[in-house]
Order: C-alpha cells, then structure tokens, then sequence
C-alpha cells in the first residue's frame, strides 16, 4: 500500500467515525450499555467533553485504556484550534478559528476594566447581504454546529484568564453570521454555555444580535429564551434600509415591528438597537425622527456604533454632529442611547470587519 493510499484509507475511517458530542448525555449512556459497560461511563465521557473541554479521548484520565480505544474507534472529537491570535493595541484579542473541516471563522475577546466580552460567530460566511459588513461579502459555506460555538467561549475564557485574571463574563453573538440563520445550533450552544454541565453562565449576559428575522424573532418568544435581544437596525426607513440591507425587501420593517411587540409582550424583555450613523444616508432630521418612531413601539435602548470601514470607501463615518443631533433628540424623547467606540479596528476586529484577511 502506497502512502497516498494509507492516508485515503485513514480519512475513509475518518468518515466513518461520529462525532461524539453530537451524542446527548442519556445517548452516550445508552451506547456504554450496548457496549456492555456500566452506563455512569456516559455520565463521565460527557463531562470531559462539555465541562472539562477535552480535545482528545487520551484526556480522560479516570477512564481505561481500553475504553479510550474502543471510543477512538467509533467516534471523532471535532474541536476547534485558535490558528493565529492578533492583540489589538487597545488589548482587544481576534482568534482566527480553524475547523476540523479546514474552514476559518473569527470570534473576539473584548475587554474593558470591570468585564471580558466574547464576540463569536455562529455560520462561515454570512446568510444575508449587509453591504456595510466585511462578513457579508464572504458566502455563507455552512452554519456553525453547536461544539464549534461553544469552542469558541471555551477558548476566549481561556485567554481571559491568562491576559486579565479574570473569567469570561458576558458573550454577544455579534460575529460572522446570522445567528436566526442558525437558529437550531445557536440555541443549543447557548443551552450548553448555560447548563451547569457545560460553562455554567447566566443567560442574562449572553445578547443574540440579529439583523431582523421577523419569524425566528417570534419563535424564540415563543421557545422562551432568557438571553437578551440586539436587532442590527441602522435605518426605521424601509427604502433606506434596503439599500443598505437589501434583505429588507423580504423582512420589511413592518413586520420587524410586529415581531418585536410580540416578543416583549411574550418576554417582558427590553430590546437593543444597534444603529450606525453615515454621512449622506440617514444623518437627516427625517431619519433621526423614524427612529424615534421606531422606539415607541417596544421599551428599547439605542446603542449609537462608531462605523469601521471596510476598504472601499462607499460608507463613511457621519460628522460629530450628525451623532450630537441623534442623541440629542432620542435623550429628548426619553430613549436611552449610547455611543459605543470600536475596539480592535488595528486588527481588523470591530464590528463588521470579520472577514478572515489573515
């Protein structure tokens, strides 16, 4: 056998192998007993995959020899490896995130003095077209699987503590993708983020930013969530949305608003509005006061987000009192706003410059 023919053999069995942490608890029990072993084996492989973050069966000490081989054979531990790490002059930290499949997503560590921030992505690529974004611009190759998410925190609460001696406090899926795009594997994820089994973190620091999926808005109303919502909202007019997110065509914001009241009223919840202000697109008066509007429907918050191009030059940063003027009128009306200033532009980190230059 030729050595080209060997490594094909090896990726065929490869293939073949599962990939154990799609297994549930009670699965991975239930295999052990087919197996004729004590079903606590289960109980013991699921904690060094979700809970102690193995990356190999080797890892599991208090476990056989001969029951890390018979695992080595029937199922694959698909975890992710931080490929490169740049640190932003401002202490922000990208990851460029290698797959078992060879693709590269990014996710952020961001820190300020009294919390860490992971920033993950949740699809290689991006589903929907936002022409501001860098992300955007790559095509959606697939949706993240549940491990590959979770890897993600694992990793920047790592680097958290090894940078700032602290644990990771808060996520925001704010990365590559459309997290309702992948609602099914973001969910679980987060279901493993927040189980004492896996990180243990309250839901109420994970935020959920999406550009507006009206259907998928009401369905996680109705699935009950407890983690907090952020709409990529950037215009309350529907033509100047869709120039700039032309998927706004399909999601209008007509029904935006109609899924937003149905999820406060399913979840009590106060929604954030993430919103970007560019010179000659929605800097006017006529602008400021759609927003406006916009905000009465729902109890929300404005975070006003400092633009960071993306090389081409079409959208550039409103003037300072393009902003002073947006604030000044949402204080005025009893809307509270923030201006949020982007970490990590010198790495290409900020929001909307995900695109895996390196």
């Amino acid at each position: 056998m030729s050595v080209a023919q060997y490594h094909l053999l090896l990726q065929n069995m490869a293939v073949k192998k599962k990939d154990i942490r799609a297994y549930t608890k009670d699965q991975l029990r239930s295999f052990f007993e087919e197996h004729g072993d004590k079903a606590f084996r289960g109980n013991q492989v699921y904690e060094w995959l979700w809970n102690k973050g193995a990356h190999s069966f080797d890892d599991m000490t208090n476990i056989s020899k001969a029951t890390r081989l018979m695992l080595e054979e029937n199922f694959v531990i698909n975890h992710i490896r931080v490929d490169q790490m740049q640190r932003s002059a401002d202490g922000t930290i990208k990851n460029a995130v290698r797959l078992h499949d060879g693709l590269i997503v990014e996710s952020v560590l961001i820190p300020t003095p009294t919390r860490t921030t992971a920033c993950v992505s949740s699809q290689v690529g991006c589903s929907l077209d936002c022409k501001f974004c860098a992300t955007a611009r790559l095509k959606r190759m697939r949706n993240l699987n549940p491990d590959e998410i979770y890897d993600q925190v694992v990793a920047i609460d790592k680097e958290s503590k090894l940078y700032y001696n602290r644990p990771l406090s808060n996520i925001v899926f704010m990365g590559m993708g459309e997290p309702l795009m992948n609602y099914n594997n973001v969910i679980k994820a987060i279901d493993k983020i927040t189980s004492p089994e896996g990180l243990g973190m309250s839901p109420r620091r994970i935020t959920l930013s999406t550009s507006g999926v009206p259907k998928m808005i009401k369905k996680m109303a109705d699935d009950e969530v407890k983690f907090r919502l952020a709409v990529s909202l950037h215009s309350a007019l529907d033509e100047v949305r869709t120039a700039i997110m032309p998927f706004n065509e399909t999601f209008p914001l007509t029904d935006l608003k109609e899924a937003l009241e149905y999820w406060y009223a399913k979840t009590k919840s106060r929604i954030t509005y993430e919103y970007v202000v560019w010179k000659g697109i929605n800097d006017k008066k006529k602008d400021i006061d759609a927003l406006i509007r916009f905000c009465s429907y729902v109890p929300c918050k404005v975070n006003l987000i400092e633009y960071n191009p993306i090389d081409d030059g079409e959208f550039q940063q409103a003037s300072s009192a393009a902003i002073d003027q947006y604030i000044s009128a949402l204080e005025n009306k009893g809307i509270v706003v923030n201006v949020r200033r982007s970490r990590g532009k010198d790495i290409d980190a900020a929001c909307g410059q995900l695109a895996n230059k390196s």
